[in-house]
């Protein structure tokens, strides 16, 4: 118990029982409980058992760390959908009927390369919905996005990759830990500027929505970007990211569509579903997808099956399709609401697509101190840039308008409104 091997609440066996597993007698068992429970290591009460008491932690967290660690009252960080709005009863119903239906094998070890019903599945949905070229035999099912970041850069082995910036940190350390060497993509309002791309083997890119900034890559720079990779034997590796969600007008189309050859196309249902399915994919140049399947099989072997079936049978019957709609509409209220509330006093970028803005502000730490203290987590963009703390650097706070579940999202938002009118 001192240990934490035995935790609060855990019931312990019954003294008939223990005497007997330990071959004592019951009154000897029965006076190591009594002595623990006076001397507050263990509860007792009549129909509940014996169980462990709160006990203080041996090495008690600093209030500082312990601080740190609270969960904030708002949570406007990016990068997170509203997950209180999972299709629960869709997926249980696409779940019963692949248990239904699925042969036994489908419990054992399977293609690393994902399931067949899975690929195929998205084949037809990125083709119609993204304007993915993607065969199932280039299709690579992944447990999400950074799974298929750090396969790609293993297969690299070691090769200087661009990517944005500003940028997400978390990605280009997944990058270093994987082998590659990390340059800067430096990314203006029209997107990663291309003329800086120097000689880099490959270079990621968020064309749909830019992360954190928000903007979308121009056509002038997806046609010199795609002739860049041609011309070097480059990769672009696309990350898909809030592709889904465009509100102004028609979603714009993969980059993938252009350069087959020289796109990685990755996308995942994090956004979409939620996370926690752990459901990403990967539409590679035929000449990637034998190395890649190789790295899959051996970091680990496969994805889950299950997960993959049944989201193989919601694309089928296009619940999912219906999902995806339902969210862009409840989405596109939400920044309605933002830019409604913080547009006027402010400038809010980034706004034509996605679950996240960027407020431009003129002292972020300042703005961050008033946010904490009103217990409102944000993100702020000067973590976002490959060297922080650089002077003359915009200054902004990246603020995700998919978390907060709909009955909070009008109160937070308030919040936020309040946190940067007293700066104004």
């Amino acid at each position: 118990m001192r240990e934490g091997r035995l935790t609060t609440g855990t019931r312990l066996p019954a003294t008939r029982r223990l005497a007997e597993e330990l071959g004592v007698s019951r009154g000897t068992v029965k006076a190591a409980y009594d002595q623990l429970v006076a001397e507050g290591y263990l509860t007792a009460q009549q129909g509940s058992g014996t169980r462990v008491a709160p006990l203080p932690a041996l090495d008690a967290e600093p209030p500082e760390a312990s601080a740190r660690a609270r969960v904030p009252r708002f949570d406007l960080r990016p990068g997170s959908p509203d997950v209180g709005a999972f299709p629960a009863a869709a997926w249980l119903r696409a779940l019963r009927r692949v248990v239904d239906a699925v042969p036994s094998a489908a419990y054992d070890y399977g293609d690393p390369r994902g399931r067949i019903e899975l690929r195929t599945a998205l084949s037809g949905y990125l083709g119609r919905a993204r304007g993915v070229v993607a065969p199932p035999e280039r299709i690579i099912v992944t447990s999400g996005y950074v799974q298929g970041l750090a396969l790609l850069t293993r297969v690299l082995g070691g090769a200087e990759i661009a990517m944005e910036d500003p940028g997400l940190p978390f990605h280009r350390e997944v990058v270093r830990r994987g082998g590659g060497r990390v340059v800067p993509a430096p990314v203006d309002e029209k997107g990663v500027r291309v003329e800086e791309l120097g000689a880099s083997a490959a270079v990621v890119v968020t064309p749909a929505h830019q992360y954190p900034t928000g903007g979308t890559l121009h056509p002038s720079r997806r046609r010199a970007l795609t002739d860049w990779a041609r011309a070097r034997g480059a990769l672009v590796v696309e990350d898909d990211y809030d592709g889904e969600f465009r509100y102004d007008r028609q979603p714009v189309g993969a980059l993938q569509g252009m350069a087959p050859g020289q796109v990685v196309y990755l996308g995942t249902a994090s956004k979409t579903l939620g996370p926690a399915l752990r459901l990403g994919w990967m539409v590679l140049p035929a000449d990637l997808v034998d190395a890649v399947a190789d790295a899959k099989l051996h970091s680990d072997h496969h994805t889950e099956s299950l997960g993959q079936l049944a989201l193989a049978e919601l694309i089928g019957t296009h619940a999912y399709d219906r999902h995806v709609r339902a969210s862009r509409l409840r989405y596109r209220r939400r920044r309605d609401r933002l830019v409604e509330r913080l547009g006027a006093r402010r400038r809010v970028r980034g706004i034509a697509a996605g679950l996240h803005a960027l407020v431009e502000v003129e002292d972020e730490a300042a703005v961050l101190e008033r946010a904490a203290a009103a217990g409102l987590a944000v993100g702020r963009l000067g973590e976002h840039w490959h060297t922080p703390g650089a002077e003359g650097r915009p200054q902004g706070l990246v603020v995700g308008y998919g978390t907060p579940r709909e009955r909070a999202y009008p109160e937070a938002l308030e919040a936020l409104g309040k946190v940067l009118d007293a700066g104004l």
